[in-house]
């Protein structure tokens, strides 16, 4: 049965990233949702669930797998294990690999209990078709990832300090901005923080922690979202004995249209 033309786009996608296309996936099937990824061993898994709930900010969850499953209701044909770009591997707590495909290493864990984390991709094409510039869409490159100074709220054995993407925005424009991605707190909603990136503990933000530095141009002023990457953090920060991520950038692009979390 041939898919509705409106999911076959993110299907395709997702053949792409399965084929080996490993980019970020920025602007790849707008208007689809599109989501970070942890996968934990299952005694882990509670832990990492109260995480979210405590810090549904930067860790807004949107769907959860059975113990060893790979398949999501967010997209029921894809494969978790092959339909993102790029994994990465964490043991004890240390990046250990990345990988286009993740299949043989997920093998090692029966019991792996996968999150699917809202992505602030997913507002970006209703900003830009309010007419506002994604910086890092148009210059082809990665979003700009920082590691900050706030801790987020530790749940059992979890702990660890937020991360947050930023996007140049015209000062004019900020607080539209604001309210735009504001109608989508199920993928960070609104912005944590504007300007001052040294409030965060942002030294420099031509040196992301994750990802590309992008053009900031005269007149703009630095708008910091909750990023999904955060969830990585909390590993290097926990160490726990083994864990599977997307890549920062390398996202689950899902069958969802975005219009589904707005408010």
């Amino acid at each position: 049965m041939m898919l509705r033309p409106d999911l076959a786009a993110a299907a395709a996608a997702r053949l792409e990233c399965r084929k080996g296309l490993v980019a970020p996936t920025a602007g790849m099937a707008p208007g689809f949702t599109q989501c970070n990824m942890i996968s934990l061993p299952r005694d882990w898994a509670w832990d990492f669930l109260l995480y979210g709930q405590r810090n549904p900010k930067p860790c807004p969850v949107l769907d959860v797998t059975d113990p060893g499953s790979h398949r999501t209701a967010l997209a029921p044909n894809a494969d978790l294990r092959t339909d993102l770009p790029l994994y990465r591997v964490w043991r004890d707590g240390v990046l250990a690999e990345e990988l286009a495909d993740a299949t043989e290493v997920w093998a090692e864990h029966s019991d792996l209990v996968t999150f699917l984390i809202g992505c602030s991709f997913t507002f970006e094409t209703p900003l830009m078709q309010a007419g506002i510039e994604v910086r890092h869409v148009a210059q082809g490159c990665n979003v700009p990832m920082y590691l900050t100074n706030r801790d987020c709220r530790p749940a059992g054995r979890l702990h660890g300090k937020m991360v947050v993407s930023m996007r140049p925005v015209p000062a004019d424009r900020v607080a539209e901005a604001a309210t735009i991605t504001g109608r989508f707190p199920a993928v960070h909603g609104a912005p944590v923080h504007i300007g001052s990136p040294e409030t965060l503990g942002i030294a420099d933000l031509a040196r992301p922690d994750f990802g590309d530095p992008v053009q900031i141009r005269d007149g703009e002023v630095p708008v910091f979202w909750a990023c999904g990457v955060t969830p990585q953090a909390a590993v290097m920060a926990s160490k726990p004995p083994f864990a599977i991520t997307h890549a920062p950038g390398h996202m689950f692009i899902t069958d969802v249209p975005d219009t589904q979390w707005q408010i």
